[in-house]
Formats: C-alpha cells, sequence, structure tokens
C-alpha cells in the first residue's frame, strides 16, 4: 500500500495526464467500434466509459489499474435487440445485465465464489465466449466484403478489409513496445488513409456537425421481453471479470480477490454497466489492452485510469470528433472484425483447454456441442413478444445441462 501512495505523491500532473492519455489511445480503438457495430453512438461511448471507469474506481477505492470501455460479449445481442425491440428497450435490458453482477457481487460478498464456479465451470463459460465471437463471424464477412456498402464495390471492399486485416495482424505479432498495443487502432488509421485515398469516404456528417456538441444521449425504457433476452448475456462476462482481475493482480504483484476484494470489483463493474445504459452508451467492461499498457509502462497507479476517464468523457463533447469516427468504412472495421471475433472464440477455446477436462467424456460432450449448436446455428425458442436465441439462449441451456447432468464422468 505505501508502495501505492509514494508513486501517486511522486508522479507529477504532466507525467499523469500523458500516460492517461496513452492508456486511453490504446483502448480507443476497441471502445468506439462497438457503438460503431451496434448502431450506438461513439460519442456516447466515450462518454460512458469515462464515468463507468469512475464509478468503477470509486466502488473499489482507487486501489486496481484497470480502465473500463465498451464490451465485445454484448455486440450480437445489441444488434438482436435492437432489431426485435429498438434502442431504447435495448438500453433497459442492458441496465438489467448490469445489475446481475450487482446481485452476483453481493452473493460473492456473502458467500464466497464456490458456488459461481459450481453454477458456471469452464465447460459453460467455454463454449458460451466461443459462440459470442463466432456468432459474429457472418457480421464481420458481409462487412469486409462490403454488403452493407452502398458506395464500395466487392473489389475495392476486399482490398480496404484485407489492407487493415494485414496492418493489424503485422502490428500484433511483430509489434514492438506500444505498437504491440494498438493493432486495432493501427489498422483503422491505415485503412481509413488508404480509402481517403480511394475517395470513398464521406466527409457530410463531419462538416455538418458542430466543433462543441452533447452527446446523443438516449433514456432507457423497460420491456420484459428485452429485459430477458438481455440477462443470460452477463452470464461469462461476469465469470471473465475473475480472469481479468488475477491477470491484472499478476502484473501488479497484488491478489485483488482479497483488497479490494472481488465483491468490490464486480459490483463497480456491474454499476459501470448500469450507468453506460442510463445514458445510451453499450455495457463496461475491463479491457485486457490495457492491461497489457500497464505490464509495459509498469504504470500501476490507478490515478492514470482516472485520468484516462477524465479524457474520455472530454472527447465525448466534440462533435466532430463522433462525426469523424462514424466516416469510416465498413470494410476498414470488416477486415479488424474477423480477426477480433475469431480471437473472442480462441478465448473461449482457452478456458477449455486450461480447465484440462476430457471433452470426449459423455456429459462434456454433450454440454458443450449443444451450446456450440445452439447458438451458432440460429435455434431459438419462444415466440411473438419473447425469443430466447443466440448467446443468450446458449447460455441458458449450458447452465441447465450442467446442473441437470450426473458429474460421475467429469470427476473421473
Amino acid at each position: 500500500m505505501s508502495d501505492t501512495t509514494t508513486t501517486v505523491q511522486n508522479d507529477s500532473w504532466p507525467k499523469l495526464i500523458l500516460t492517461g492519455a496513452q492508456m486511453l489511445f490504446v483502448a480507443f480503438g476497441a471502445l468506439v467500434l462497438v457503438p460503431l457495430l451496434t448502431g450506438l453512438d461513439p460519442s456516447v461511448a466515450l462518454f460512458t466509459a469515462g464515468v463507468g471507469t469512475l464509478v468503477f474506481h470509486a466502488v473499489t477505492r482507487q486501489s486496481v489499474p484497470v480502465f473500463l470501455a465498451s464490451s465485445f460479449a454484448f455486440i450480437a445481442p445489441i444488434q438482436g435487440s435492437i432489431a426485435s425491440f429498438g434502442v431504447s428497450a435495448t438500453l433497459g435490458g442492458l441496465m438489467a445485465a448490469g445489475l446481475v453482477y450487482v446481485v452476483i457481487s453481493q452473493v460473492v460478498r456473502f458467500k464466497g465464489t464456490a458456488w459461481l464456479h459450481r453454477l458456471l465451470p469452464p465447460v459453460v463459460v467455454g463454449p458460451v465466449i466461443m459462440v459470442i465471437g463466432l456468432a459474429l463471424a457472418p457480421v464481420a464477412v458481409s462487412m469486409a466484403t462490403g454488403e452493407n456498402s452502398d458506395n464500395i464495390d466487392y473489389g475495392l471492399a476486399i482490398f480496404l478489409s484485407m489492407t487493415s486485416l494485414l496492418i493489424t495482424l503485422i502490428l500484433a505479432v511483430f509489434g514492438r513496445g506500444l505498437l504491440r498495443l494498438v493493432p486495432i487502432m493501427g489498422g483503422i488509421i491505415s485503412g481509413y488513409g488508404l480509402a481517403l485515398i480511394m475517395g470513398v469516404v464521406d466527409f457530410s456528417p463531419v462538416t455538418s456537425s458542430s466543433w462543441l456538441s452533447l452527446p446523443n444521449f438516449t433514456a432507457p425504457s423497460f420491456h420484459w421481453a428485452a429485459i430477458l433476452f438481455m440477462i443470460p448475456v452477463a452470464i461469462a462476462p461476469a465469470v471473465e471479470h475473475i480472469g481479468d482481475m488475477v491477470a491484472i493482480g499478476s502484473v501488479t504483484r497484488k491478489n485483488y480477490l482479497e483488497k479490494p476484494g472481488l465483491h468490490r470489483t464486480l459490483l463497480g463493474d456491474g454499476l459501470a454497466t448500469t450507468v453506460a445504459a442510463l445514458f445510451g452508451g453499450p455495457p463496461n467492461t475491463t479491457y485486457s489492452e490495457v492491461t497489457g499498457a500497464v505490464t509495459l509502462t509498469r504504470a500501476f497507479n490507478p490515478m492514470y485510469m482516472i485520468i484516462a476517464a477524465i479524457i474520455a468523457i472530454l472527447l465525448a463533447f466534440i462533435g466532430k470528433l463522433g462525426a469523424l469516427l462514424q466516416t469510416i468504412p465498413a470494410p476498414v472495421m470488416g477486415g479488424i472484425m474477423t480477426l477480433l471475433f475469431g480471437s473472442i472464440a480462441v478465448v473461449g477455446m482457452n478456458t477449455l483447454v486450461r480447465a484440462g477436462q476430457s471433452l470426449t467424456a459423455p456429459r462434456n460432450l454433450v454440454v458443450v456441442s449443444l451450446i456450440l449448436v445452439f447458438g451458432i446455428g440460429g435455434m431459438q425458442f419462444g415466440g411473438g413478444q419473447f425469443t430466447l436465441q443466440g448467446v443468450s439462449l446458449a447460455a441458458i441451456v449450458g447452465i441447465v445441462l450442467n446442473l441437470a447432468l450426473p458429474r460421475a464422468q467429469e470427476d473421473e
């Protein structure tokens, strides 16, 4: 504790501001991609990422060096929910999803985490995370091939998307230092530059917007169908949160599950998501890119993240920045998405591999198979106002099968 206090006192304001800005830069690409893909406002996402991070640090008493921003786990559910229920009802569902974290945090506070691992073992969480990534694969491909673009033909779309992907790959694999932490940003900038040269960027939203403007905040409304659709999606990210806290703790050599405690970090994450939805932003989650930046720079002072959050909030009010982000051609984002969504699936696969359980044991085989096919294949239950499908259905099927099927094979 004394080390942190010393660091806080020794850090000058210029260093705090520069390092905070660097942390935001690392997260920026992924932060704005989620609203751009789901039809939410990127300026609102910047605002809610900043506010969410401040809420998290208030709850955890400025003890964990993390930055919270748009969660990829919710992309497909948000797209499906907006199509079925509209933006306002979807935001109500996302507020409820944030409250699921809050409930879990309070149960963890009084009961510990053993029940959570029993309810959501790797054999459930791993495939659900894989579904999150693989269910989005067709979206990435249709964007990369220009299906969503009126003014970009197939050949040009493929050239733009594959160039963006190539730059992202090169930075992720061969990049050194800070460059390795900004592959998404690098891919977007290079693809955007290429699109500018080819004359396929429409600047009319930028010219018509003012320099300073209020983000396009949207109020949530509450509909049971949208709430029940969104709640199961919160399950996998809540479990992933534990892994994130362990990861950042291994870098700073501190046990954040003990102090400030998992119940506090989960509560902070949940409240950050609920507050984000209240203003019309996507759900928040801790960013592994920022954990990478912390590892590289040894910037363990949580104050850096608070500065990054304040900068994000200030940027949200620059109207021309929000408009500029919306001019990024779909193929540029599509190229990066092909890698990003695949990497989400790999995280799920890694969860299964690390667990070391036999996937050919009948019980595990049934659980994993049905989660994957129901989640990716488009299976849906219900009709009319309420349908369960995608990640929501996959998570519920996994939990029910895990509780219902005998564990004899698993324990052998």
